[in-house]
């Protein structure tokens, strides 16, 4: 597929590129290439290898990317709806691999949506430690948190604002920080038409100054110690080489850590050869610059990195529980109670609260947590059989399990604060959709595989209730199969069911259904 390029965006590329020019050129008369990337979260590579349904080629640079055969429709298959795969493009999946995430860091992925490199950061902390996943666009952050939710990621955080307020709100804290920066998307060209209609001469340049802004606050949040990845999908030297050049001139405290002219990657252009780019014309992918920089400062301790968070004393994380009959008999009284006062009136008062009246006092809305807690908890026991770790956070009656206390993102626009768990209804509760993605088969107490090459599969996806023996369940011994079920295809989670008397109620969202 031939795409038409702007005339004097090509003649700035063959200056650029000097006798690689031709070939460059005619790069652009060829096919983008497709890729997905193994989310290792709930498959490991080789599994998913051995499932695939598509003919799969690695990508030099990514050891869970493959690349994809041409007209294969990876979207169309009920294992992409179970989360076992992303689909990115080729050298999207790069700049991750150089920030070097390691689990139980605290990774910030600044410029996140739709959710491509926050899905494969939090793949790498394999559910430890903490990722801030970010986006200044808040119509963007929808996709990113679906995603995020999709691909069974416990340990996120999904913002809504400014570089410089999450600098202000967490400074010198997180070990690793990566800007996939906004920029002009030259490297895109070949892939999406769009970004060639909205490119002008002056583009790269309007780019260049939000750029700099952004990484001047990202390097106040990055502990000493720390790594910082700046990439962007653009040939533009005022968007790449330049930005990092002006950047290590005013910031002595930060190096480039080489990784130009390795493998599949170029070095930098100019003075600056460690920085790495990734070329059309050399490489099965799309443009990308990429340079990886180094807080120089010594390591700051635990202590010194918490100092500047908003910290709340009152805040307890859940713990990871074992079953216990005891804590189950006293939560199961609280929820009681909590049902009691719903049938006396509560929503009333609730709802009272709502149109102006007086807002519950303190006590009332820790009576209010408290009670919704103890659901929680009942349903933790009955249905999952441990309790999973984290900072509880209520907004209303919607539980999220946070990797941070709740102190610690007060006044910022917090889009989900943690790991959604479900809602409290009427004293009862009602878990939600990304809690089920987030779990294996063997973390809850009743489940159901349905083969992945079997219409069941697409059904259960498209919301229809079905019709499933109990012999067919897997139910932890000692326990009933009435229940929620957690429904897996070929053993990998992908919501909740609903079992009685040999029907499954689905309970897939109708947001996310097979159309």
């Amino acid at each position: 597929m031939a795409v038409e390029l702007p005339g004097t965006f090509m003649q700035r590329m063959e200056d650029m590129l000097g006798s690689d020019y031709e070939q460059f050129a005619e790069s652009y008369q060829e096919t983008p290439y497709g890729g997905i990337r193994a989310n290792t979260l709930k498959i490991p590579v080789e599994e998913l290898l051995a499932l695939s349904p598509f003919t799969l080629a690695p990508i030099p640079w990514c050891p869970s990317g493959f690349y994809t055969e041409a007209g294969a429709r990876p979207g169309k298959h009920p294992y992409y709806h179970a989360g076992l795969y992303y689909i990115q493009e080729p050298s999207a999946m790069a700049p991750v691999e150089l920030l070097g995430v390691q689990p139980g860091d605290r990774v910030l992925d600044l410029c996140a949506a739709p959710g491509g490199k926050s899905t494969q950061i939090a793949a790498k902390l394999q559910g430890e430690g903490l990722l801030v996943s970010n986006d200044l666009h808040p119509d963007r952050t929808k996709a990113l948190a679906k995603n995020l939710e999709l691909y069974g990621v416990r340990n996120g955080i999904v913002l809504n604002e400014s570089p410089g307020r999450i600098a202000a709100a967490f400074p010198g804290f997180f070990d690793r920080i990566l800007i996939d920066a906004p920029c002009s998307g030259e490297g895109m060209f070949r892939k999406d038409e769009d970004m060639v209609k909205q490119w002008e001469p002056e583009t790269p340049l309007k780019y260049a100054a939000m750029q700099r802004e952004i990484l001047a606050s990202a390097a106040a949040a990055l502990k000493p110690g720390g790594t910082l990845v700046y990439s962007t999908c653009t040939f533009a030297t005022e968007e790449n080489e330049g930005i990092i050049g002006e950047f290590l001139a005013s910031h002595p405290e930060f190096s480039l850590i080489p990784v130009g002219g390795t493998g599949s990657f170029a070095p930098g252009l100019g003075g600056l050869p460690g920085a790495a780019r990734l070329w059309p014309h050399k490489v099965k992918g799309e443009g990308h610059f990429m340079a990886v920089l180094r807080h120089d400062g010594s390591s700051a301790s635990p202590e010194e990195a918490d100092a500047g968070l908003k910290l709340n004393g009152r805040d307890k994380a859940l713990p990871v529980s074992p079953r216990n009959k005891e804590g189950k008999a006293q939560a199961s009284a609280k929820a009681a109670a909590a049902r009691a006062d719903a049938g006396r009136g509560g929503k009333g008062r609730r709802a009272a609260g709502k149109s102006g009246g007086a807002a519950p006092g303190r006590q009332s809305q820790e009576l209010g947590e408290e009670a919704a807690l103890a659901a929680y908890s009942v349903f933790a026991e009955e249905q999952l059989g441990w309790q999973p770790a984290g900072y509880p956070v209520l907004f209303g009656d919607h539980l999220y399990l946070s990797p941070l206390p709740k102190a610690a993102l007060d006044g910022l626009k917090t889009i989900r604060p943690g790991w959604y768990a479900g809602h409290v209804r009427s004293g009862r509760f009602i878990p939600g959709h990304p809690l089920a993605t987030a779990l294996h088969s063997a973390e809850s107490i009743r489940s159901l595989s349905l083969p992945g090459n079997s219409g069941e599969a697409v059904s259960y996806l498209k919301g229809e209730t079905l019709s499933i023996p109990a012999e067919r369940l897997s139910v932890r011994s000692g326990s009933s199969p009435k229940g929620y079920v957690l429904v897996c295809i070929d053993g990998y989670s992908a919501g909740w069911g609903k079992w009685q008397d040999g029907m499954l109620k689905n309970e897939y969202p109708a947001g996310w259904r097979w159309t």
